[in-house]
């Protein structure tokens, strides 16, 4: 099975040469794994909490869009979509909400540091805390269980974050019984690497020292890489290459080969002017056509759109069973999908008519199962299997665990039964929701029979 690993990007600023070494670059690349199912979504939600810019956030939206497509991001292979076009995620965030604790909140790094500046002057404690900024954890919980991500790829500050969201998974799936959530694990890169910026500094809008990835066009990220902060030696005096900014961004970009020949040439005493000429042209080979990319997204913003809806309907195909099979479990189930009443596996049974399994072989020689209702309806139908014992095993399996422990995804129009997190039957697509919900009843009645056979 796929490793599903989800990346989210803050919609707050204009992404700059380090986003694109530190994080757009490797996640794309991990993007176009076979053994990945990768997850990208615009954290517009989280953005809220930053900053209350309408324009900035909406601009930031777009230009994030366009520089991940333009980077190389490929809509039909990856589930790319905006946090806010799900409204699975708020609805999972309020269920967590009502099982995570307080204790665990008072705990984050981001709310204690807060509170820490706050008491070194003299304020409140919660003087411009807003419970965004306290909550901010549960959202980020949302974004990961919502989709049972195995892996989530973050920086050292936000190990904390997939911690608590393994905490909070792991106390619903405790207080319902049931391990209703994959438990999340954080990806640290080692070897991600951390660019300077003008000054020497981490390059960070922080510190206000960025160079622009895309914005400005060549003209820009020429004239700012020519205010690089260098020394003052002169042409002809060698430099260390160890100590420069300038080396350490053309090695981020270069191969090794073209790495040793800058090396080079700063140990014999290259000018710093053409030093950074150099630099320029080694990273415009590389920026100049996705920024042409990047310029075509722009001036097409509902082609951007277009992507991101598709990706927001690939998303909710999984947050929406995912959802409904939470509101099942904590109460809040439709009510044609009540479950049946105590005594209705006994008395069919008594009657004589039971659900059954009915093998077949396929025409490609595989072996596949369907389950009919007492009544002779055909509830479900079983993936192929080349082994005809292990259709049996999975038959077993079923009836085994009866409808209270049975995972049965609610699709839009459909409905599959998971087991162990794979799809092992499905229904046929039905004429609507009403007649899916009719049919989950159906389903739930015929697996309590079957259990109470064991």
């Amino acid at each position: 099975m796929k490793t599903r690993v989800l990346t989210g990007i803050t919609t707050t600023g204009t992404p700059h040469l380090g986003n694109y070494v530190g994080a757009i670059r490797p996640a794309v690349a991990a993007s176009w794994r076979d053994d990945v199912d990768a997850f990208y979504f615009m954290a517009d939600y989280h953005a809220l909490i930053k900053s209350d810019d309408p324009a900035r956030i909406e601009r930031s939206r777009l230009e994030i869009a366009a520089t991940w497509l333009a980077a190389g991001l490929d809509p039909q292979r990856v589930t790319f979509y905006r946090q806010s076009d799900i409204p699975e995620i708020p609805e999972l965030t309020w269920f967590l909400t009502c099982v995570t604790a307080k204790g665990l909140l008072n705990r984050a790094h981001a709310y204690k540091a807060a509170v820490d500046k706050n008491t070194e002057s003299g304020e409140d404690a919660d003087a411009g805390i807003t419970a965004g900024l306290y909550m901010y954890p549960v959202l980020m919980a949302a974004d990961i269980l919502a989709f049972n991500a195995n892996k989530v790829p973050v920086g050292r500050d936000q190990i904390q974050h997939i911690e608590m969201a393994r905490d909070i998974a792991q106390r619903f799936n405790h207080i319902y019984g049931r391990e209703f959530f994959a438990l999340p694990e954080a990806v640290i890169e080692e070897q991600v690497a951390t660019l300077p910026g003008l000054d020497g500094r981490k390059m960070s809008k922080s510190y206000d020292n960025t160079i622009p990835l895309f914005s400005g066009g060549q003209k820009q990220l020429r004239e700012t890489i020519m205010r690089i902060v260098t020394d003052s030696r002169p042409p002809g005096e060698a430099k260390d290459p160890d100590s420069s900014s300038l080396f350490t961004i053309f090695r981020a970009f270069a191969s090794e080969a073209e790495s040793e020949a800058f090396r080079a040439a700063l140990v014999n005493g290259i000018g710093w002017g053409e030093a950074k000429q150099v630099l320029f042209e080694r990273i415009e080979v590389d920026v100049a056509p996705m920024r042409d990319s990047y310029d075509a997204l722009m001036a097409r913003p509902g082609v951007i759109e277009e992507i991101l809806q598709e990706g927001a309907r690939k998303a909710r195909a999984i947050a929406a069973p995912k959802i409904a099979e939470l509101r099942d479990a904590i109460g809040l189930r439709s009510g044609v999908a009540v479950a049946p009443q105590a005594g209705v596996a006994k008395a069919a049974s008594k009657s004589g008519k039971m659900p059954r399994f009915a093998s077949f072989r396929d025409a490609d020689g595989s072996f596949r199962f369907r389950l009919f209702s007492a009544d002779g309806e055909e509830l479900l139908l079983s993936k192929s299997f080349v082994d005809p014992k292990a259709a049996g095993v999975l038959q077993k399996r079923i009836k085994e665990l009866g409808a209270t422990s049975a995972v049965v995804q609610v699709q839009p129009l459909s409905l599959v039964l998971e087991l162990d997190g794979e799809h092992v039957a499905a229904t046929p697509d039905y004429d609507g929701e009403h007649a899916r919900d009719e049919a989950l009843t159906r389903l739930r009645s015929a697996l309590d029979q079957l259990a109470a056979q064991e």
